[in-house]
This record gives C-alpha cells, sequence and structure tokens, in this order.
C-alpha cells in the first residue's frame, strides 16, 4: 500500500494543469473576491470579508484538489483497466481508498497554504501563530473527507459522466455549506440545510479559531461521521467494482 500511495501521490503532482487549477485557482479567486472588501464586521458575525474568506477559499481549494481530482482520476482508471490490473494483488479495498485520499490530500496542502499566504501579504490578515497553524491543520485533515467522497463519484459515474455529476456536487456542497458568501445573509432555509452538510462544519473549523475558540465538537463529530461514510461507501464500491470487472 505505501508503494501506490507514493506513485499516487507523484502521478497528481505531475499533472501541470490540475495543479494550476486546484493550487493557483484558489488563491487568486480569494483575492478577486475579498480583494475590494472592507474591514468591518459580517452581519450576524465576529469577523471581516478578509478572515471568513480565507478559511472559505481555502477549504475551496482543497475541495477542488481532493473531490474533482480524485473522481475524474478513478473513472478514467477504470476505463482504461487500471483497477483490473490492481485486483490481482493482495490490495485490499481499504488500501485503495487510503492511497488516492493520501495523494489527493498531499496536493490540496499547496492550495491551503497560498491562499493564507494571500491573507497575510495582501489583505494584511494577523492572527497568532497557533491560530494559523491551527487553520491549516483543520482544513488540511478536514479535506479527507472530501477526498474519500471524490473516490465514492469516481467508483458511481462512468468516465463520460463522472465531471457534471462530481461538478453538480461541488458547487452544491460549496453554496449551500457557506463557501461563496457567508450564511448570515442567505435564506433561512438554507441555513438549515448547511448545519447539516460536510461543507458548513469544514469551514466552521476555521473560522471558530479565527474568533479564538476551538472547533465545535458538533462539527467535527459531523466531518468524522462523513468521512466513515465516504470511506465505506468508496471501499465497498472498489470491492464491488472489481468484482465485476
Amino acid at each position: 500500500m505505501t508503494t501506490l500511495i507514493k506513485l499516487e501521490i507523484v502521478r497528481a503532482l505531475r499533472n501541470k494543469k490540475f495543479m494550476f487549477f486546484s493550487v493557483i485557482y484558489p488563491p487568486a479567486l480569494y483575492l478577486i473576491i475579498a480583494g475590494g472588501a472592507d474591514s468591518s464586521p459580517i452581519p450576524g458575525m465576529k469577523l471581516n470579508m478578509g478572515l471568513y474568506f480565507m478559511v472559505s477559499m481555502a477549504a475551496f481549494g482543497a475541495m477542488t484538489a481532493v473531490l474533482l481530482g480524485n473522481s475524474e482520476r478513478i473513472a478514467k482508471e477504470r476505463e482504461k483497466g487500471w483497477v483490473r490490473q490492481l485486483r490481482l494483488t493482495a490490495l485490499p479495498g481499504r488500501g485503495y481508498v487510503a492511497a488516492k485520499m493520501a495523494a489527493a490530500a498531499t496536493v490540496s496542502l499547496p492550495s491551503i497554504v497560498l491562499v493564507m499566504l494571500a491573507a497575510a501579504l495582501v489583505k494584511g490578515v494577523r492572527l497568532e501563530a497557533w491560530q494559523w497553524l491551527a487553520i491549516a491543520a483543520g482544513t488540511w485533515l478536514g479535506s479527507f473527507v472530501f477526498a474519500a467522497l471524490g473516490v465514492a463519484i469516481g467508483y458511481l459515474a462512468t468516465g463520460d459522466a463522472v465531471r457534471p455529476i462530481a461538478m453538480l456536487i461541488y458547487f452544491g456542497l460549496a453554496f449551500l455549506g457557506g463557501l461563496w458568501m457567508p450564511l448570515t445573509i442567505l435564506p433561512q432555509w438554507v441555513q438549515d440545510i448547511a448545519e447539516w452538510l460536510p461543507t458548513h462544519a469544514y469551514t466552521a473549523l476555521g473560522t471558530a479559531v479565527e474568533a479564538g475558540a476551538a472547533p465545535h465538537v458538533k462539527d467535527i463529530a459531523l466531518l468524522a461521521g462523513y468521512l466513515v461514510l465516504f470511506a465505506g461507501g468508496a471501499a465497498w464500491l472498489y470491492r464491488k467494482d472489481t468484482r465485476r470487472a
């Protein structure tokens, strides 16, 4: 399994097009959205736009890397017969899922760091050292949830259908989870839905730290539950797919 993890990481880092959209795009989007925003607090929140969108765009960038990248790559691998080659080895389903998640999370880390650097150097965001470290660590660890979801989508969809399906889920989770705009300015029904979505819990890790508090237990438990669900589903789909091959 260790060999497969190394191989997946090298393959991901060699994909220049993928690296551009997953690493460069999020900080650029952050500067576009938060670039002209003032430092006044967001209605209903203690954070300003620079702080809020630093966390949300770091999360958005990580999702781009781990969800879209995983799903499309896996669907193509299935069409090319790579999975049939893996079934000849002793690799279990959990090992395959772990390798895909580890490779995707490796690519997501530079995106998170670049968004935070843009916030500090361009927008003048100032936090304590522990807050910077906690936000980076929480955003990176939380990305494993969406990496597992990407693996599951890659096994649910064919090569032709995976992109629109992944994009629909990706943008839907981003909007309803409050990544594009603060939930406090959205309708109440959106806020009610967001409370149970992994994207809202994901960004809540960072915004809680920005406010000087620890992440809420509910958000951590929600992400842990989704991780078990997505990873378990992805491993089951992997085994089911190889049995058909």
